[in-house]
């Protein structure tokens, strides 16, 4: 029973010292204050982390990627394959660009509070410049969400509804 306890004890610390190494304070934090690693990754990869898209899909619109990961089961054509390609890439791209724009944004607005270098107006433009970049990626997100929908056959959407959430 000793032994067993020992056992136990050993296991135990062996699995608090991993989860300690394994903390976000060994990770490298964001260059960005403002913003966490997570969010800054996210933006910088070009992830969808607000959900921007998730109006089309929960009206059963679905994603150029999602379409693609299913191809073969959904019967896709070659010019469908081709063209959900192209949206697909677009689309990547575009989450890129506006994720840079935002993270530099970010950047600016911290950079002018921080220097104490900044102005109602300035406040003004980059607030809104900001809105407008995320408006610019939703629109995009959903955009591309709208041109999968018309392209696929009401078959194939009903049958990648099927599948669970890419």
């Amino acid at each position: 029973m000793l032994k067993l306890l020992s056992a136990i004890t050993v296991l135990f610390f062996i699995s608090i010292s991993t989860k300690a190494q394994t903390t976000d304070s060994l990770l490298k934090p964001s260059p960005i204050k403002t913003l966490t690693t997570e969010q800054y990754n996210a933006l910088i990869k070009g992830e969808d982390q607000y959900g921007m898209g998730l109006v089309a899909e929960l009206n059963s619109f679905p994603t150029a990627e999602k379409a693609l990961k299913y191809k073969k089961e959904i019967d896709l054509s070659p010019n469908q394959i081709a063209t959900l390609t192209k949206i697909n890439t677009e689309l990547k791209r575009k989450k890129i660009e506006m994720g840079g724009f935002i993270v530099t944004n970010e950047t600016k607005l911290d950079n002018m509070f921080r220097t104490r270098k900044i102005n109602e107006s300035e406040l003004i433009f980059y607030t809104n410049r900001y809105g407008l970049y995320q408006g610019e990626l939703r629109n995009a997100i959903l955009q591309a969400a709208l041109k999968t929908q018309q392209l696929l056959s009401p078959q194939q959407v009903n049958k990648l509804l099927t599948f669970k959430k890419s």
